[in-house]
């Protein structure tokens, strides 16, 4: 039988292998806050071999165009959909990011970052309302564990500041200095 054609039982069979490893993917991406759909669809765009419309999209995930829409913008904030263009298409065209360390490193340096930054000035305004209540208060017992809770608050905004750090080597690329990339010499893929 000639390449061209695939006995219908194997396409089934390749279809149902790659729908798989793409739910693999949205589950791994639910991990970083994003939703199943959009992982799905970035799995859909990572497979394609030609960048696709959003009704391209539409098609292979049976989702409104509007839901499309909204998985590319996320997806293209986080880097790891990128828009593309090709001669005689007006449509407006996407393709996936197809360096996994680099949407790794973007995704969780965004994603850490936020939550970082948010729990050290959290921390701050605990401590400041702590030393508060404790110039406020006559009462010894409270003052002393008002300072032990600011001593754990302290101890809580080093570890942060420790994981900004963390999340700087990641997002720099620095951390594949000491955690080299696992590149197959065959893989064609930028790095």
């Amino acid at each position: 039988m000639p390449n061209s054609q695939h006995p219908s039982n194997e396409m089934e069979k390749y279809e149902e292998t790659l729908e798989k490893f793409i739910q693999v993917i949205a589950k791994n991406m639910n991990l970083y806050g994003i939703t199943s759909s959009i992982g799905r669809l970035y799995g859909v765009l990572y497979f394609s071999d030609e960048p696709m419309t959003l009704d391209d999209m539409r098609d292979a995930l049976e989702m409104s165009k509007t839901s499309m829409s909204t998985g590319v913008r996320t997806l293209s904030d986080m880097k790891m959909v990128e828009p593309t263009f090709k001669r005689g298409i007006r449509k407006d065209l996407y393709q996936s990011e197809e360096d996994w360390y680099k949407s790794f490193t973007s995704l969780f340096a965004n994603r850490w970052r936020h939550h970082t930054e948010t729990n050290i000035e959290e921390a701050d305004e605990a401590i400041a309302e702590l030393r508060k209540i404790a110039k406020e208060t006559s009462d010894q017992t409270l003052v002393d564990k008002i300072e032990r809770d600011i001593d754990r608050l302290q101890y809580a905004k080093d570890y942060y500041k420790w994981l900004m750090q963390f999340i700087q080597v990641v997002e720099s690329g620095k951390i594949f200095d000491y955690i080299p990339k696992n590149i197959n010499e065959t893989d064609n893929r930028s790095e």
